[in-house]
């Protein structure tokens, strides 16, 4: 299933490195288990780090997508 995340929303208007157990704990609830991933919104680069490293073995595969890109595979691990 493709899950899509607008990160924006998550922090709502300025990210705060504080709040990044929260805003990974819904990423990961909302991302599930072994689905394709898309982060997308504006969000501070670092947010983009670290919600990647932890959706590495929970999502099958995570993508970016921005204005500017088409989707960018970030990794993928479906086997077909």
């Amino acid at each position: 299933m493709k899950i899509t995340i607008d990160l924006s929303e998550l922090h709502k208007g300025q990210a705060k490195l504080a709040l990044i157990n929260d805003y990974s704990a819904k990423v990961v609830e909302m991302a599930g288990e072994g689905n394709e991933v898309v982060l997308t919104g504006p969000a501070p680069v670092w947010m983009y780090l670290i919600l990647a490293h932890r959706l590495h073995g929970k999502a099958m595969t995570l993508k970016y997508l921005s204005p500017s890109t088409d989707e960018v595979i970030i990794f993928d691990h479906n086997p077909y």
